[in-house]
C-alpha cells in the first residue's frame, strides 16, 4: 500500500475552495480536475459532493498518491486518475461538464498555461465552468508582499517562465477561446477563484 502523499497547503485551503466551488456545483455533473496531484482535493471534494462525478487527472508519476487517497474516501463518485499532459492531451477526448485546477498556472509555463486554456474551451460543454484557484496579479501588481516573495520561489525552483500570472491577462487568454469571464473571488491567503463559462451557442 503506497503511503498517502500529503501537502499543508492542499489541507488548509480544501474547506474554503469547498464552500466556494459547492456555489458553482449545485446539479448532477461531471468535474474534470486538472493537476491533482497529492489527490487530498479530489478525496475531500468528492465524499462533500455525491451528486458530483469527480474525476482527478495528473502525470502517472502522481497516480499511486491520488488512488491512496481514493481509496480512503471510499466515495463510488471518485474516479479512477486519468494520465493527462497539458501539453500533448486529447481534450477532445475529455468528457465533462466542468474543469477545476489549482495552483497549476504558476507552476507550469506559459506556453503550457496557454494550451491549457485552449484544451479546456474544446473539452467544456456549452454552460460548462472553467474553475480556477490560486494567487494572481492585478495590473501587473503583485496583492501582497508573501505573493512576491512567493513568485521569487517560484522562478527559482521552477524556472523563469513560472510564476504568478495576471488575472487581466488570463481573462483575455480566457476570452480568445471563446470562454466567458462570470466570477472573482477572494480566497484566504491571497489567493482568488477565477470562473469562466462557455456560453450558450447564439441560435
Amino acid at each position: 500500500m503506497v503511503d498517502k502523499p500529503y501537502s499543508e497547503a492542499c489541507e488548509r485551503n480544501s474547506q474554503p475552495i469547498l464552500q466556494l466551488i459547492s456555489r458553482h456545483l449545485q446539479h448532477p455533473a461531471t468535474v474534470l480536475e486538472i493537476g491533482s496531484g497529492t489527490g487530498q482535493h479530489a478525496a475531500t471534494f468528492a465524499r462533500a459532493l455525491p451528486h458530483i462525478v469527480w474525476q482527478p487527472s495528473d502525470l502517472p508519476h502522481h497516480h499511486a498518491g491520488i488512488e491512496a487517497w481514493r481509496h480512503e474516501a471510499g466515495a463510488p463518485n471518485l474516479r479512477a486518475p486519468l494520465a493527462l499532459d497539458i501539453g500533448t492531451a486529447h481534450w477532445q477526448d475529455l468528457a465533462c461538464d466542468h474543469v477545476f485546477t489549482a495552483n497549476t498556472c504558476h507552476i507550469v509555463s506559459w506556453p503550457l498555461v496557454s494550451r491549457l486554456f485552449a484544451g479546456v474551451a474544446r473539452c467544456l460543454p456549452q454552460h460548462g465552468l472553467f474553475m480556477v484557484y490560486g494567487p494572481f496579479n492585478y495590473g501587473g501588481q503583485y496583492t501582497s508582499a508573501s505573493n512576491a516573495e512567493f513568485d521569487r520561489w517560484l522562478k527559482q525552483a521552477y524556472g523563469p517562465d513560472s510564476g504568478l500570472r495576471d488575472a487581466d491577462t488570463l481573462h483575455q487568454l480566457a476570452a480568445s477561446h471563446g470562454l466567458a469571464a462570470v466570477a472573482d473571488h477572494a480566497m484566504p491567503s491571497n489567493n482568488r477563484m477565477l470562473v469562466w463559462q462557455r456560453p450558450r451557442k447564439a441560435p
